[in-house]
């Protein structure tokens, strides 16, 4: 069963940084592509960063290109969302899913919750 837990969120003032950690168990971890998504209040889900499986390849949403950093350690099955430079409207819900193509094998977690304000 493909499990993955975030965390790492929390409070943190305009122009600060986090970084979320996604721990995957219970699948080969090297064989998924991992996707961040968030939520915003009132707002539908959407995806922020991606990395491919071999962790060769990370695509961005324009709103977060040179801010955000997706990487992945598979030692430690896990996956890092470092996130700098941090604006209120990067609050949200962010949670992590895995992907083989265009299919999503793990359910939607509880997330975790980031908030940017001063």
């Amino acid at each position: 069963q493909v499990q993955l837990v975030e965390s790492g969120g929390g409070l943190v003032q305009p122009g600060g940084s986090l970084r979320l950690s996604c721990v995957a168990s219970g699948f080969t971890f090297s064989i998924y592509a991992i996707d961040w998504y968030r939520q915003a209040p009132g707002k539908e889900r959407a995806l922020v960063a991606a990395i491919s499986s071999t962790g060769g390849s990370t695509n961005y949403a324009d709103s977060v290109k040179g801010r955000f950093t997706i990487s992945q350690d598979n030692a430690k099955n896990t996956v890092y969302l470092q996130m700098n430079s941090l604006k209120p409207e990067d609050t949200a819900v962010y949670y992590c899913t895995a992907r083989r193509g265009t299919i999503q094998y793990s359910d939607w977690g509880q997330g975790t919750q980031v908030t940017v304000s001063s």
